[in-house]
């Protein structure tokens, strides 16, 4: 289907972006059939989702925009929006308002950002100015909610994008609180890569007579993306990394760790090691990681290590490498990242480093997404220098883009009258820096298919302190209880936040007067004591340490059977709270 199905106004959007079709999920939202339906739009991250929500938005907000102008409508002194756009993430809300603002801006209608970590003087400023649109994050919205600054009675239309990430970082309360405050009758959208358990009870509570509408079949991976795993130690990771950047150090890349800290010490030493690299986290001020994604984008920086949490629907044009330094936790997060790369119809890598213990689940990971991973060792130095000599014999053999400088031929006759070809040839490469802004490091060889080494058998007293099964659970203790306002819901945002965990890496929790116990799995407990360890502004008071017992001997509590989460209504809790002896 070409733009020109499109109204006008919608048309001369594209045409000033340069495009001239629509992608697959663009095509389908223009379906008739799905005309004043509640949509639940799904397809591979970078095909195009935003754009079509924006054409699917489209028609009211021209009806709108009509009756508003033949009223004689002028700003009051709050928005009163056609639409409400939730996202997770500050990073995902400011480039949802970037690309419905291209769209929309033909047709007359304005979009504003409210979002935590800005200025809310400005926000209100621009509030009153009377948006259509208002993309916001949950808190924020909230915010201006309940200040008066947003008037949602006229709201014909609520968009949630990434509705999963959302409930994993705690915004149920907010998201219903939103939804509570706009009109029955409204339609509400869901946007997402895939389809949760707990979107799926967000979609249900909230949407009526909704219909599917997919632009690739859910879990169809993304054909644009080449899947690579490598086999690495765990402390030769950063090794590894260094020389997959070498590879191509003029690319773009995007390398995903597990935690905030971690973020930081490898952008750290990707800087010493003469990359241009940073960090992204949460624990960034807002203008500072505008700056840093101001950089990526613009290439100045070309190397961003990001959390998860950070990186969640970015979308910065021509990433060419998605590196998973750390395997993700799930398969839902590997399709974000992955996403980041291979977007709007470009080619891209994804490459995962394992290390050996996680080979198994790495391989359950692929299989679960439907992706076909080449295993190979991770590059070794000879792998690095032998691309970078033919990267740059390749540049060297193609046409000079200007006419040759007189001066530099008069300079090379000079050097080739008094010195042999080859000794001047070698001299000028290893001048040169070619092979990349550090030397290649060593990396063990590990062939995915062949055994791996068994390690000698450890003293019975060592297996005994030998560390639990992936599947459990350590104990943490909260200074903070039920007489202090705690409950398990503000204590799961509390330690997601704190911890920069997932509510779904949380086990138990049980609420005391005046301190409570909280349960992470093993996995990330290690990161997640260190991460909640550090002092917190907005919880000053609040300390997080490992209880008494798991300081000992005493094993971690096995994980507890696979379960879900209740219905999203206000009278119950999340399943994994039922049946708990809460004291009050």
């Amino acid at each position: 289907m070409t733009i020109d199905s499109l109204s006008p106004a919608l048309a001369a959007a594209f045409q000033s972006r340069g495009y001239s079709s629509l992608t697959p999920i663009q095509e389908a939202v223009l379906d008739p059939s799905h005309a004043g339906r509640d949509l639940r739009l799904f397809s591979q991250t970078g095909s195009g989702k935003t754009v079509a929500i924006g054409l699917v938005l489209a028609p009211d907000l021209e009806r709108i925009l009509a009756e508003r102008a033949s009223a004689t409508e002028t700003p009051g002194a709050c928005a009163t929006p056609a639409t409400i756009v939730i996202a997770p993430t500050r990073e995902l809300a400011a480039q949802l308002a970037r690309e419905l603002s291209w769209l929309f801006r033909p047709l007359g209608a304005s979009v504003c950002a409210v979002t935590g970590g800005t200025s809310i003087p400005q926000e209100l400023y621009n509030l009153r100015q009377g948006p259509l649109v208002v993309v916001g994050t949950p808190g924020r919205l909230v915010d201006h909610l309940e200040r008066g600054a947003i008037d949602p009675s006229r709201v014909c239309a609520a968009v949630l994008d990434e509705a999963d990430q959302m409930l994993d970082m705690g915004f149920r309360e907010e998201l219903e609180t939103i939804l509570g405050k706009m009109p029955e009758e409204r339609r509400t959208h869901l946007v997402a890569a895939t389809f949760s358990r707990e979107v799926s009870a967000l979609a249900n509570r909230y949407q009526r007579d909704a219909v599917a509408v997919e632009g690739t079949s859910l879990g169809e991976a993304n054909q644009d993306i080449t899947h690579v795993a490598h086999l690495v130690k765990p402390d030769e990771r950063d090794a590894a990394v260094i020389n997959l950047l070498l590879l191509a150090p003029a690319d773009r890349a995007l390398v995903f760790v597990r935690t905030r800290d971690g973020a930081a010490e490898l952008a750290e030493r990707l800087g010493q090691a003469g990359f241009s690299a940073r960090a992204l986290s949460g624990e960034l001020e807002q203008r500072e990681r505008t700056r840093t994604l101001a950089a990526f984008r613009s290439g100045a920086v070309t190397t961003l290590v990001a959390t998860d949490v950070a990186a969640r629907g970015l979308d910065i044009p021509d990433v060419g490498r998605v590196i998973h330094a750390d395997p993700p936790s799930d398969p839902e997060t590997f399709t974000h990242r992955s996403g980041r790369t291979g977007r709007a119809g470009r080619k891209g890598t994804s490459v995962m480093l394992v290390p050996p213990q996680a080979r198994d689940y790495v391989a359950r990971l692929f299989r679960s997404g439907g992706i076909r991973a080449t295993w190979s060792p991770a590059p070794s130095p000879d792998d690095v220098l032998r691309e970078a000599d033919a990267r740059l014999a390749a540049e060297l053999r193609a046409p000079a883009a200007e006419p040759a400088d007189p001066r530099l031929q008069a300079l090379a006759a000079s050097l080739l009258a008094d010195m042999d070809p080859a000794a001047l040839v070698t001299t000028l490469l290893a001048r040169s820096r070619h092979t990349g802004p550090s030397a290649p490091l060593p990396v063990t060889a590990l062939v995915p298919h062949e055994p791996l080494p068994r390690r000698p058998p450890e003293p019975r007293a060592s297996r005994d302190r030998a560390a639990p099964n992936a599947g459990a659970f350590v104990p943490f203790q909260v200074s903070w209880g039920g007489r202090h306002g705690a409950d398990p819901r503000r204590l799961l945002a509390l330690v997601c936040r704190r911890g920069g965990i997932r509510s779904d890496q949380v086990g138990a929790i049980h609420v005391g007067d005046f301190s409570s116990s909280v349960e992470v799995a093993m996995p990330v407990a290690s990161d997640f004591a260190r991460s909640a360890a550090r002092p917190d502004e907005r919880d000053p008071r609040v300390r997080i340490r490992p209880m008494p017992e798991a300081n000992g001997a005493a094993p971690a509590r096995p994980a507890p059977r696979p379960h879900g989460r209740g219905p999203l209504g206000a009278d119950e809790r999340p399943r994994r709270f039922r049946n708990q002896s809460l004291t009050r």
